[in-house]
């Protein structure tokens, strides 16, 4: 029997959270390396890279039919499947002599897997955390679950990067018994609540596909908060994702010594960055304010931070301002997650959660090619510099999103007192949900 309280809904979130963090990041510190030692040359590990995330905006609204119909569990379990298959994928092809073709076409199938995660996860949580009562912040849930998520991503990255040190076919075998782990314990574990799962057919796919597309404009787009929160995501991962995969063949070459088991340590201590930064997010939010001042902050210190990487000639330094950056996303990621879901209905929340991805992974992919590009023919420190300043763009739609003065701007506190709030001119909101609560059958 599912056990309907907040708590256990948490603790479930916690674990899937830890555990799929785990069995994905052991490749995180290596996987440039390893398609730099199957053959490809540093354009061509970005152009598979950037296969993979245009395969995640293509696939996001297909997929987004699934979750939104036959439940965000079923397509958690077959995003686990899917990734199982595909790092197996990985793994032959660069037996077979690797190919930017056969890379490529294994990218494809890691994109469909990721497509089948991205907000079916979160929307679950949210609907489950409703149905069951909970009254807390969601950006403290978000921010305790990166943390769980960084916790497995250090681990995940030192045990990639040593088990890399023998071979760097090893951490993807690794990855692939992990998986088959997590759907092992979702499949008991995660179960669907406040959310009623309805039969989809074939035939009717294209106008399930044609509705989700309809709600993620009217309650996505449409909505100027929700809309400007994704074009500040959209200028993001213009170079965020380039950004993550540079960093390894980049560092190591500051350095001067190809040590892999270094790379897994560099992961490692992102993971300890990212968990700094959701640690902020978990004490700031225990306090009135609003959640654009801490965007705002966040996105200034990374963008200069940035730069600070590609213009630094030396591996301590830009290691450190590296790390920086990531712990400005760990402040970063949590908060926007709470906006958005605070602005969005139950029922469209995958929808607005998926077409978020689909944007991001569009600007991620075109990312990733021009700045592979840029790299081949200038250097990764350039880059940086140019992600850098890119990054910048993100301040003035960030001030847009201040001056709406939107409710769920609002961070109530952890108590939620509404005098406290009154003291600094704030109003109190709902600290689940501003919208209005689905009927429900």
């Amino acid at each position: 029997m599912t056990r309907k309280n907040p708590e256990a809904v948490v603790r479930s979130y916690l674990i899937i959270a830890g555990l799929y963090t785990l069995s994905t990041s052991i490749i995180w510190g290596v996987n440039t390396l390893f398609l730099l030692d199957a053959g490809l040359d540093i354009m061509g590990v970005f152009i598979a890279n950037g296969v993979f995330t245009g395969s995640m905006a293509l696939f996001e609204i297909p997929t987004g039919v699934l979750a939104d119909t036959r439940g965000r569990r079923v397509s958690f379990l077959l995003s686990v499947s899917i990734l199982f298959l595909g790092t197996l994928g990985y793994v032959a092809a660069a037996a077979m002599g690797g190919g930017l073709l056969l890379f490529s076409l294994m990218s494809v199938v890691l994109g469909l897997g990721y497509t089948f995660y991205s907000g079916a996860v979160e929307a679950w949580l949210v609907d489950a955390l409703k149905a069951t009562g909970f009254s807390g912040q969601l950006d403290q849930v978000f921010a305790r679950g990166s943390i769980v998520s960084g916790g497995a991503m250090l681990i995940g990255s030192i045990g990639g990067g040593i088990l890399g040190s023998f071979s760097l076919s090893v951490p993807f075998l690794a990855r692939a018994i992990l998986l088959a782990l997590v759907f092992g314990v979702a499949f008991f574990t995660m179960h669907d609540l406040g959310f009623t799962s309805r039969q989809a057919v074939w035939r009717a796919i294209p106008s399930e596909m044609k509705r989700i597309a309809g709600d993620s404009i009217t309650y996505g787009w449409q909505k100027t908060p929700v809309r400007l929160l994704i074009i500040a995501a959209l200028v993001q991962s213009i170079f965020m994702a380039w950004g993550f995969y540079a960093w390894q063949p980049y560092f190591l070459d500051l350095l001067g010594q190809d040590l892999t088991w270094v790379a897994g340590v560099i992961a490692a201590l992102i993971a300890l960055a990212t968990i700094a930064g959701n640690s902020v997010v978990e004490w700031v939010t225990r306090f009135c304010g609003k959640r654009t001042t801490l965007l705002l902050l966040a996105a200034g210190i990374q963008a200069i931070a940035l730069v600070g990487v590609g213009l630094s000639g030396s591996f301590w330094l830009a290691v450190a301002l590296y790390l920086v950056v990531m712990a400005t996303m760990g402040v970063w990621g949590p908060v926007r997650q709470a906006y958005i879901h605070q602005n969005v209905p139950s029922e469209q929340r995958a929808s607005v959660i998926s077409f978020d991805s689909l944007v991001s992974s569009g600007g991620s992919m075109f990312g990733q090619i021009g700045l592979g590009r840029l790299a081949q023919t200038q250097s990764i420190a350039a880059g940086y510099v140019v992600g850098g300043f890119t990054s910048l763009l993100v301040l003035p739609v960030i001030f847009i999103l201040r001056r709406l003065n939107e409710p769920a701007d609002i961070i109530v506190g952890r108590a939620g007192k509404q005098g406290a709030c009154a003291a600094q001119g704030l109003p109190a909101i709902s600290a689940v949900d501003a919208t209005p609560p689905p009927v429900e059958a």
